[in-house]
């Protein structure tokens, strides 16, 4: 997975490139390779906001886009609830498309001769 960290109103430093990849292994893991990972970190200037450390990321995978964004008063821990949250949601897409997987291939292919899903009745007796 490769992973792009980028600033708004704060410089990114190479404590919080190395507190981002750590956090996100587990993801990393879970995803293909081909994965982009786009994390923002932004510090907004609002005084009557508490909650100023914003963390923004977005997962981009074949065929989806996963996205979260968290805010609190520090970075470190904006990073730990995105992570977190975009573990969720890739284990719940993962499973998701498990399932659909198993599901086709438990259905039973119709063979030769019996009424399908494209033929009716009629159809099935005229080709006998």
């Amino acid at each position: 997975m490769q992973i792009e960290v980028k600033g708004r109103n704060l410089p990114v430093t190479d404590e919080l490139r190395e507190c981002v990849t750590r956090r996100f292994e587990k993801v990393a893991k879970q995803v293909s390779d081909l994965a982009v990972l786009e994390v923002e970190l932004i510090e907004e200037r609002n005084p009557a906001n508490p909650d100023s450390q914003v963390a923004e990321a977005t997962l981009r995978l074949k065929g989806t886009t996963l996205r979260a964004r968290e805010s609190s008063r520090d970075l470190k821990h904006s990073i730990n609830l995105i992570s977190e949250d975009l573990a969720r949601q890739v284990k719940r897409h993962r499973d998701k498309r498990r399932r659909r997987r198993e599901a086709r291939a438990a259905t039973p292919i119709p063979a030769e001769g019996t009424p399908g899903v494209d033929e009716g009745p009629g159809e099935a007796a005229a080709a006998w």
